[in-house]
């Protein structure tokens, strides 16, 4: 069998936890940022853990994690 190819723009944007989850920059931080409250900005840092259903689709962009 071929080996798969793993889509290039998912491999920039999301990584793989050591079980196996989704991790992904947060939204919502690229502009705009005079309309958002301190604590939204504040809270938007680094990274976040994507859902379940979100997560299934950016692992077949992944094949091999």
């Amino acid at each position: 069998m071929p080996k798969l190819k793993t889509k290039s723009g998912a491999k920039k944007r999301f990584s793989l936890t050591a079980k196996g989850k989704v991790r992904a920059g947060q939204a919502g931080k690229r502009h705009g940022m005079i309309k958002r409250t301190n604590k939204q900005i504040r809270n938007n840092r680094g990274t976040t853990l994507l859902s379940d259903q979100d997560a299934r689709i950016v692992k077949k962009f992944l094949p091999y994690g």
